[in-house]
């Protein structure tokens, strides 16, 4: 999934560039508790796995994963707080 909509802001931006997994996923779920449902957070991550890591556990919560944008190493996800 890669697409771009400037109509999405997220209520919250986290960077996790540096980390490895576990911790994207990890500070990613701490996060997501924080917020209330139907707010949105932007995670930034530059390491490889998140994007699979990352989108599994969205499915596995139940949240929704709005986009996945690429920026050269980086990677941005922005997540719906579903519950």
């Amino acid at each position: 999934m890669s697409t771009s909509n400037s109509n999405k802001s997220s209520s919250k931006t986290i960077d996790v560039r540096g980390l490895y997994c576990p911790e994207p996923v990890f500070r990613t779920k701490i996060e997501m508790e924080r917020l209330a449902i139907g707010e949105m957070i932007k995670i930034v991550a530059d390491d490889p796995e998140s994007e699979e890591d990352i989108s599994r556990w969205v499915r596995r919560s139940g949240h929704e994963l709005l986009s996945i944008n690429k920026d050269q190493k980086d990677l941005e996800f922005i997540i719906k707080k579903a519950k």
